[in-house]
């Protein structure tokens, strides 16, 4: 083929692909718009997407982008990334693990902030404009127009943390082999945690108990609990609801509190503890 006729047959494919790039942008836009009658209920507040726009551009568009993909201006020097808003999968739910969030998961998620990122608690923002908001970033995604949030966990009243339920939660600890991720004595440091990657294969790191840091989805002990059985969609901590009964998860959760040092919620687990002479799980132990 004479290299004039290559080169026109080189710009020509190129038009096309630009054009048919230039075609699905357009057409994200438009959906994207189609869904501005988005709504949110949380309590007595009726969130609209609408009324989120201008706080949305002002706050959350460096980060998150303007279709919401994660892709912001900024997103590029952050680690952890942005949430792509596109997918529908997010880490903090009490739904179970695949299912979308409820309005009142989001809402919580904004004013909580995520620690150890950028997501800052936003706790400038109104309950209104946080209802808002909520709306706003479902209408990003087509999932919350052809499906409804997962139906929340329950969550078992907490009992009493005794000697035998911080050793049984130490047993289920080693048993599921969360040391694999977290490490022995919690640190991170478990022989998987410099492989993790999450769902769009960039790097993660396993949360460290030790540290003194919040966990992502909340901090109490109902959160950790729910953290379990609900998972963190889009990483490689799963749900175990299948794998441990409630009374199990609520012995993990004592056991997991005594790995963290700088918790002041947590002084009788610690006591215990010591009284126990706890000593980290033994990965080369015989399986119970």
């Amino acid at each position: 083929m004479p290299t004039k006729l290559l080169k026109w047959s080189w710009l020509a494919a190129s038009a096309a692909l630009l054009l048919a790039a230039t075609a699905q942008a357009q057409i994200t836009s438009y959906d994207e718009r189609d869904r501005l009658n988005t709504d949110s209920h949380i309590g007595k507040y009726t969130g609209h997407a609408t009324n989120a726009k201008e706080d949305y551009r002002r706050y959350c568009v460096g980060c998150h982008g303007e279709l919401g993909d994660g892709n912001g201006e900024v997103a590029q020097w952050l680690d952890p990334k942005p949430r792509d808003f596109t997918l529908g999968i997010f880490k903090c739910r009490s739904t179970p693990t695949g299912t979308l969030p409820t309005d009142e998961d989001l809402f919580n998620t904004i004013a909580r902030g995520l620690d150890r990122s950028n997501m800052p608690v936003w706790n400038t923002f109104t309950k209104q404009q946080r209802a808002d908001l909520v709306a706003w970033v479902k209408h990003f995604s087509p999932r919350f127009q052809k499906e409804k949030p997962g139906t929340p966990i329950e969550i078992p009243a907490e009992p009493e943390v005794t000697p035998e339920r911080v050793k049984a939660g130490q047993d289920v600890f080693a048993r599921v082999q969360c040391w694999k991720c977290h490490g022995v004595e919690g640190m991170a440091n478990g022989p998987s945690a410099s492989t993790l990657t999450d769902d769009l294969s960039r790097p993660i790191l396993p949360y460290n108990f030790t540290d003194g840091s919040r966990p992502k989805c909340g901090s109490t002990d109902q959160d950790i609990y729910r953290i379990f059985m609900t998972g963190l969609d889009g990483t490689p901590m799963p749900s175990f609801s299948d794998n441990i009964k409630p009374e199990e998860a609520w012995d993990l959760v004592f056991y997991l509190r005594t790995l963290q040092p700088h918790n002041t919620f947590n002084l009788k687990e610690r006591q215990i503890a010591k009284q126990l002479g706890l000593k980290p799980v033994n990965p080369n132990a015989p399986a119970q």
